[in-house]
């Protein structure tokens, strides 16, 4: 009979948060499913590879490229570490749709890898813009 009435009470509980979150904003919800990983991100101790390209100057390029950009860069992550880097919920800069993208420390590897192995962002490898990092 115990069990029974603790089982209730879990249910009671998780349909109230489900009540709970359809009511909210949908940021306040992305929000919370990012946690502290999107508080690392604001706080720049995490950063997205589109934040990588706009510190070098390459905010210019087309989004089906600085997509392909993080697909070079999530690719030489997962060689160097073995494992995908921590996700994060972000919303898009053109369209504003929540999209799921990988956040990486400010100077990993990874992000000059695929700088240059990809051929749209080879030419911001050179040392000028490589230190401006």
């Amino acid at each position: 009979m115990i069990a029974s009435n603790r089982t209730r009470r879990t249910l009671r509980t998780i349909a109230a948060t489900h009540r709970a979150a359809r009511h909210t904003a949908k940021a306040l919800r992305y929000r919370c499913l990012s946690g502290n990983i999107a508080v690392a991100v604001d706080a720049g101790t995490l950063i997205k590879t589109g934040d990588m390209l706009d510190r070098l100057g390459a905010d210019d390029l087309k989004d089906g490229f600085k997509s392909w950009y993080g697909r070079h860069v999530k690719k030489a992550y997962i060689a160097a570490n073995g494992q995908p880097p921590v996700m994060v919920w972000a919303q898009h800069r053109t369209t504003g749709r929540w999209i799921h993208v990988a956040a990486y420390q400010p100077l990993d590897q990874a992000l000059f890898i695929g700088l240059a192995t990809y051929k749209q962002t080879r030419h911001l490898v050179q040392a000028d813009f490589t230190e401006a990092a």
